[in-house]
């Protein structure tokens, strides 16, 4: 490995330099986030406005794709900036990327909707993101690295752990700008204009950032390898072309980084929307709840940074992924029950099952935007039963078998195609959707959750543990990563690891979990992703993944 172990002195007191670094670090890294996370928190309103040339499911999950979008340039922002990090330095670049994400930020609040410039919206949004998560891939491990290169050996896992807070803080600040705004103007300004203005704020935060970050000067370490001349010329050729530091990136991604993304945006993210768009919460009343958890559980980012001080990084993430797969199905169940009683009940009384011939049923998911789902009575009935967000069973049936749905006792048979077309097949449809939400509405089955039915303790408690599990994987996982690879070409080996993991098995998370569920009509059915996922960290970290919180990294 190319670290060594370093005592570890008995007693440090942050000086004053070390309190600054953390401070301006961490703050300007969750002003970032905020930018970031502000397309995820109003993914059903970007829809409505970016995406509303395409039916109402598909459009949901190509504003979830987009949302997915900056994540996936996430890697290629961390490999170009991790190069000119180690090459040029650690504080400016992350002044580079930090200009990038505000103004890319502020562009979307300006940009024109779908109704106005039609398909070049949806287009200039994702180019957006695509900036935003290239600047987002160089901007983390330049503050990772810079804090941690500050830090004594034996209180890393506690200093980095304030840059592992930010993710978090950005995205409750982003909540509470969210809510203040709603509540000010009202949901219906809000959804028509004012979702625009946590955007345009941007410009504001980006100035604050710029000049806390200017007041910084460079690492110590790395600025002593520059004056001696010892900086890599090639961090690229060193970190991913040699296989004695490429091992070591591997099982970084595998054994560390990738369990910790999943647990990290199952318990943030998806659970935020599985509030909104399954359980069918309102949306004001979902953020101000996942903002209580966020408050409630961001303290201990801290505590297992200070934890994985004393114990180690290693046993910390593995034990919150492996938790994180034994829980995730019954929290789930239990948030349903929680936060839409009437629903699980429903759910429980008269299951809703779809009797139809598999191979008549199309994935309810068009990235045309040209399928209306009508060409057979199984895509009828399952485009209605996706759209709604519904729990159902598929029964097989014979080939050319009309498709029913089954609502307890009642029975509704879906038109069939093939003897109606043109405006008879659009009334047939409507008939037929008005019979089911009658049949739902008998059977039990609420159109929204109830304010007054929500056990808003027991869904702030559900939240809180899936923040929890959350905070005990991300917490220590910046030192971890600091702690593998050498000074020299730290900020491009750590870079593309931690991208890869959060923005594609993490950023994924939503579009992938919210396809599958709208595949096989289970709203449980998405969570198999995340579980698989902390299965396979758990395991290659238990094999391959070395402890670090011991090492010296002034090197």
């Amino acid at each position: 490995m190319p670290a060594r172990d370093g005592e570890i002195p008995k007693q440090h007191k942050a000086t004053q330099n070390e309190k600054l670094v953390i401070a301006a670090s961490s703050l300007g890294t969750v002003f970032e986030w905020y930018d970031f996370y502000l397309y995820g928190l109003l993914a059903l309103y970007i829809s409505a406005h970016f995406f509303s040339g395409v039916n109402e499911t598909t459009g949901f999950i190509l504003a979830l794709a987009a949302f997915a979008a900056g994540f996936a340039v996430r890697p290629f922002g961390a490999i170009f900036f991790g190069r000119i990090g180690d090459i040029v330095g650690r504080k400016n670049t992350f002044l580079v990327t930090m200009g990038i994400m505000g103004l890319s930020t502020f562009a979307v609040g300006l940009l024109p909707s779908y109704g106005t410039i039609g398909v070049a919206a949806p287009f200039i949004l994702v180019a957006l993101r695509l900036l935003q998560g290239l600047a987002l891939g160089g901007e983390y491990g330049g503050a990772a690295t810079y804090v941690a290169e500050h830090a004594p050996n034996h209180k890393r896992g506690l200093y980095t752990s304030w840059i592992q807070t930010t993710a978090t803080l950005g995205l409750f600040a982003a909540l509470l700008v969210v809510i203040g705004i709603r509540t000010v103007m009202g949901e219906a300004a809000f959804a028509d204009w004012g979702w625009r203005i946590p955007f345009l704020i941007s410009i504001i935060l980006l100035g604050i950032s710029m000049w806390i970050r200017l007041q910084l000067s460079e690492s110590p370490v790395f600025q002593k390898m520059k004056d001696e001349g010892t900086t890599s010329k090639a961090p690229l050729t060193e970190a991913f072309g040699r296989w004695g530091n490429l091992k070591w990136v591997l099982v970084a991604l595998m054994g560390a980084v990738a369990g910790q993304a999943v647990v990290w945006y199952t318990g943030q993210f998806y659970a935020l929307f599985f509030l909104e768009k399954t359980l069918k919460v309102e949306g004001a009343t979902a953020n101000i709840l996942i903002a209580i958890a966020l408050a409630l559980g961001t303290p201990f980012f801290i505590f297992f940074g200070w934890l994985s001080d004393k114990i180690g990084r290693k046993p910390i993430i593995l034990a919150g992924c492996l938790i994180a797969a034994l829980t995730y199905f019954p929290l789930f169940g239990a948030l349903t029950k929680a936060a839409n009683p009437a629903l699980a009940a429903a759910q429980a009384a008269a299951p809703v099952t779809i009797t139809a011939n598999a191979a008549e049923c199309s994935f309810q998911f068009d990235p045309i935007g040209k399928n209306t789902f009508d060409s057979s009575s199984c895509d009828i009935a399952k485009a209605y039963l996706a759209r709604t967000g519904l729990n159902y069973e598929n029964v097989a049936a014979p080939a050319g078998t009309i498709a029913e749905i089954h609502i307890g006792l009642a029975t509704i048979k879906a038109p069939n195609p093939a003897e109606v077309v043109g405006a008879e097949r659009v009334a047939a449809i409507a008939a037929f959707q008005d019979q089911l939400e009658q049949a739902l509405g008998d059977a039990g089955y609420p159109a929204r959750a109830d304010p007054d039915r929500i056990d808003k303790v027991a869904v702030v408690a559900i939240l809180f543990f899936l923040v929890l599990l959350a905070t005990a994987v991300y917490g220590p996982i910046a030192a971890l990563l600091v702690e593998l690879f050498p000074t020299r070409i730290r900020y491009t080996s750590m870079s593309l690891p931690y991208h890869i993991g959060n923005g594609w098995f993490g950023g994924f998370l939503p579009t992938m979990a919210f396809a599958m569920v709208a595949a096989t009509g289970d709203i449980y059915y998405g969570l198999w992703y995340p579980v698989v996922v902390a299965v396979m960290t758990l395991v290659i970290g238990l094999l391959f993944l070395p402890e670090t919180f011991r090492r010296d990294i002034d090197q």
